[in-house]
């Protein structure tokens, strides 16, 4: 079994008819929140043979803002300079609401991410979301 969670994938992979560029960064974290979800859980279901209680605390380690602020910083020197500029856009957009369990930093830098992958997913770069996700898969695993 494969350990690529993109391979062979069916899903629709654009948004005919919308500009990116014009799309709420909050719209497009909201894609992307979906996407790093489906991946993580894809991974661990493919790599570990945990129960569904353990799988979500093993999800946790890689979609959590804290987790997702130490990701991004290992991210961070890979990305191209249109990458980085949604990045922004993400990290600059407002929200109504905060995590509980993480700092402001922390949550901005984990909405930024999560509207980058789904910028990424929307224009069918699958390829550079998997590039993206091994980077970010290896520095989640890591001990807080």
């Amino acid at each position: 079994m494969s350990t690529d969670p993109l391979q062979g994938a069916a899903l629709p992979a654009t948004a005919p008819g919308v500009d990116l560029h014009e799309m709420s960064p909050l719209a497009l974290a909201f894609v992307g929140d979906a996407v790093l979800e489906l991946l993580v859980r894809g991974r661990l279901v493919a790599t570990t043979r945990l129960q569904p209680g353990r799988l979500h605390s093993a999800a946790t380690r890689y979609v959590s803002a804290k987790a997702q602020f130490r990701e991004l910083t290992a991210l961070e020197p890979m990305l191209t300079e249109a990458e980085t500029a949604v990045l922004r856009r993400g990290k600059n957009a407002s929200k109504a609401t905060v995590a509980k369990h993480a700092t402001a930093q922390e949550y901005r830098a984990s909405t930024g991410l999560e509207c980058l992958l789904g910028w990424l997913y929307l224009q069918g770069e699958l390829d550079r979301i998997a590039e993206l996700f091994e980077a970010l898969w290896q520095a989640g695993g890591q001990a807080e």
